[in-house]
């Protein structure tokens, strides 16, 4: 059996899908037209981006429902509604007439109506349709799920860097958050991790300790960083499993940024298998990555200088939105990585 990846969608392909096919299905499924209900391409636009977080639009199609079933709701409890038929049946009968003048009580039998007759069918009118706007989005979907705020806040200390995951959904953002305390120099992961990845956050910190004095961690060699000290390193998600190679700049990263109390860049999100001599290796999935941070609103993404090729692979209108770094060795990564000055010394040989 051949297997068919199939990448996610860009915002703009996912604002083409619902207005040409998402928005009439779903108008059509809740009896409704645009005579009833308009949903502007700026409200679609801020659905997608504050409410939905996918590589498909199956959320995208749900929450569009949700406003479907809104307007059905309000346009059923109007009270101006016309009942319209193609061919009206009156009572002509004068018994029933004179009956009903004089104020008695007429019992009447429905017969359904068949096919051979006319179907009688009742439709509302409206003065104007109903048009969906911001209040109406935080009435019926509630407030935002996602804000581009959100990379911000999180790296908004040292110990935590953004890197860039493959799943079989497609690809997603995963933070790196890195702690210090009081230990025996143990290292400790949590957050449903392979054995590969375990092994990478081993790699990390060996390399991290061995150029402690190049990143200006220590002054001397005799210096050990887990000296009285245990690192505890968390992938959040904890119960999402995780695995694989890709995380090693984003691991090394975030114990440079631990040790040296130095802030990662919050618009900077990054992938790559890194070696234990600093190395940065090609990895997989970095289409889907890039459509990621693209999605979560990330401006600059390091990948290994191995991977440029894939990069035609990627939408010209999302590498227009990007800033694209390209690293050889974990130093290119950590130059790009932090927030003014970077701990690394720009002379280092190694």
């Amino acid at each position: 059996m051949e297997i068919i990846e199939l990448p996610g969608y860009t915002p703009e392909e996912k604002l083409r899908i619902a207005m040409r096919h998402l928005i009439p299905r779903v108008l059509e499924q809740h009896g409704l037209s645009s005579e009833f209900l308009q949903i502007p391409e700026a409200m679609v636009k801020l659905v997608i981006q504050r409410y939905t977080r996918e590589a498909g639009v199956r959320n995208l199609e749900r929450n569009l429902a949700a406003l479907a079933r809104e307007a059905a709701v309000r346009i059923a409890g109007q009270e101006h509604t016309v009942p319209l038929s193609k061919d009206m049946h009156q009572l002509t009968s004068p018994l029933v007439e004179n009956r009903l003048a004089g104020g008695a009580e007429v019992e009447m039998e429905v017969i359904p109506m068949g096919e051979s007759n006319h179907e009688i069918s009742t439709t509302f009118r409206v003065a104007s349709p109903l048009i969906v706007d911001e209040a109406m989005l935080e009435k019926v979907l509630g407030p935002p799920r996602f804000d581009d705020r959100e990379a911000a806040e999180r790296v908004a200390s040292p110990g935590i860097s953004v890197g860039l995951v493959w799943t079989a959904f497609g690809g997603e953002v995963q933070f790196v958050e890195a702690i210090a305390m009081a230990g025996k120099g143990e290292l400790h992961l949590t957050g449903q991790l392979g054995d590969v990845i375990k092994e990478s956050a081993q790699i990390a910190l060996t390399w991290v300790r061995a150029r402690a004095i190049d990143l200006k961690l220590a002054v001397v060699e005799e210096i050990n960083l887990l000296e009285g000290r245990d690192i505890h390193i968390h992938f959040p998600a904890g119960a999402v499993p995780k695995d694989g190679p890709s995380a090693g700049v984003t691991l090394v990263t975030a114990l440079v940024s631990l040790f040296s109390q130095k802030r990662v860049r919050a618009d900077t999100a990054m992938t790559g298998e890194m070696t234990l001599r600093g190395l940065v290796l090609p990895v997989g999935g970095i289409k889907d990555k890039i459509l990621a941070a693209h999605r979560y609103g990330i401006k600059r993404v390091i990948l290994p200088e191995r991977n440029m090729k894939d990069l035609v692979e990627v939408p010209a209108a999302v590498l227009g939105s990007l800033e694209i770094l390209l690293a050889k060795r974990m130093e290119d990564v950590l130059e790009q990585a932090f927030e003014g000055s970077c701990p690394w010394r720009r002379h280092s040989k190694l």
